[in-house]
């Protein structure tokens, strides 16, 4: 069994969606399956079976977030420091194409979310990044080619 490593904050959030899912989601969608049944024949019914679909859905994120969190490596990226990339590291990063900057945080796969500025660390720009400092420059292959960056900051907190 694998662990995932995870940030605090990371692991509070899927804890809290868990919390959502089991408190909130997986109730209101019982109480859609009983109210279909009501409605006659299961067999013609597209509520019933719109209902047991999120049902089974919902069953499946709750699993993978047990899974998740049991696995979990929680890292305390307060406690990090240094110049070096590693997880948990924010990077301000330069697009040296664009001359655009943006700011990722390097987290677990579980816990990414690039729209937050939440990078895997699985993903190639962060296997590419993993090791380099402030001042260097990268290049990642993406499907519509190389791309080149600039470290501009390196920072944990």
């Amino acid at each position: 069994m694998d662990k995932i490593p995870l940030t605090k904050e990371g692991f509070a959030r899927l804890e809290a969606k868990l919390k959502t899912l089991k408190s909130v989601e997986r109730p209101a969608v019982i109480r859609a399956i009983a109210e279909a049944r009501e409605h006659g024949d299961l067999s013609e019914n597209a509520e019933y079976h719109a209902a047991r679909e999120r049902q089974s859905l919902i069953e499946g994120q709750i699993a993978e977030l047990e899974d998740s969190l049991a696995r979990a490596d929680v890292i305390d990226v307060s406690a990090l420091a240094g110049k070096v990339i590693k997880f948990g590291a924010k990077v301000a990063l330069a697009d040296q194409d664009t001359g655009g900057e943006n700011t990722y945080q390097l987290v677990g796969q579980a816990e990414a979310d690039i729209d937050r500025g939440l990078l895997a660390i699985t993903s190639p720009l962060a296997r590419a990044l993993i090791g380099k400092q402030k001042g260097e420059s990268v290049e990642v292959v993406t499907p519509k080619g190389s791309k080149l960056y600039e470290i501009v900051k390196v920072k944990f907190d």
